[in-house]
């Protein structure tokens, strides 16, 4: 893969990006009573590797996310980067929401800009940051555009643009597509791919959109149950990422019978029943 261009006076960022996730289990208080969200999530992420995760809505795929941003370290288990346990959000990992959460008073070059704040460079170097990561997601020409005057895809594209201006090791996508139309969704999975052959990060999705994980992602991970857990993780090869491919049909139907096979509360006792016997 090509790395970020480096512009003059900075450093680009190293190659890495290897996550480590062991034993994580997550629960929440509602109401006064213990609701387990995550148990036992065990997922090995190789640095530059693209990683779909997909389940039904409520087994915990945005949760594991907010968990790897550092945005909650309230949990059981441990998630490293490159050897160190996340603590704390970090400039190292960005994200991307289904709503693209620009500052509507900001231009497109402003909003990107702002993730730049804690970086201790020069106007000059950040302007250069700026306009090279707008031009990566195809946006020159907008950047004193505001957005309210940017397509639904525009402003996704902007938002990537600000999650990616600090050369992050790892890019996290949540559902980044879901609010867009059919055609718009699929013209920037075109633009994520040509983004990831352009970039060394590594890339973590969650997304409802079974065929749209096995066309991005070398894995998909398939998560059930509430609490949620992993039942199983399917390698997508080139072929099986041709939507009109034989493989891709039948990467697709498996993945859909594996959601489909049973109800989620039978999907974790089964995982636990295994790991009894493993035991």
């Amino acid at each position: 893969m090509i790395p970020f261009p480096t512009p003059q006076g900075t450093h680009a960022a190293p190659v890495a990006g290897a996550l480590s996730i062991r034993g994580v289990s997550k629960a929440h208080k509602v109401d006064g009573r213990r609701l387990d969200v995550l148990r036992e999530i065990d997922l090995d992420i190789a640095p530059a590797e693209f990683v779909g995760i997909v389940g039904a809505s409520g087994c915990g795929k945005s949760t594991l996310l907010r968990l790897i941003i550092g945005l909650d370290n309230a949990y059981d288990g441990e998630i490293r980067l490159d050897g160190q346990r996340i603590l704390s959000t970090s400039l190292d990992r960005g994200i991307v929401f289904q709503d693209h959460r620009l500052f509507p008073w900001l231009t497109v070059a402003q909003n990107v800009a702002v993730a730049l704040a804690k970086r201790p460079l020069s106007k000059g170097v950040k302007a250069q940051l700026v306009a090279e990561n707008i031009a990566l997601v195809g946006l020159s020409g907008f950047e004193s555009a505001y957005p309210h005057q940017l397509s639904g895809g525009m402003a996704q594209r902007a938002a990537i643009a600000r999650a990616l201006v600090n050369e992050p090791k790892v890019l996290l996508l949540d559902e980044p597509f879901g609010a867009l139309d059919a055609l718009t969704r699929l013209k920037l999975q075109q633009d994520v791919q040509a983004l990831r052959r352009r970039t060394a990060c590594t890339i973590v999705m969650v997304t409802h959109d079974v065929e749209e994980a096995i066309t991005l992602a070398d894995r998909v991970v398939v998560m059930k149950g509430r609490p949620g857990v992993i039942t199983r993780i399917v390698p997508v090869g080139a072929q099986g990422r041709d939507r009109s491919s034989p493989a891709f049909a039948r990467l697709r139907d498996d993945i859909l019978g594996e959601l489909m096979a049973e109800p989620a509360t039978a999907a974790v006792a089964n995982l636990d029943d295994a790991r009894q016997r493993q035991g």
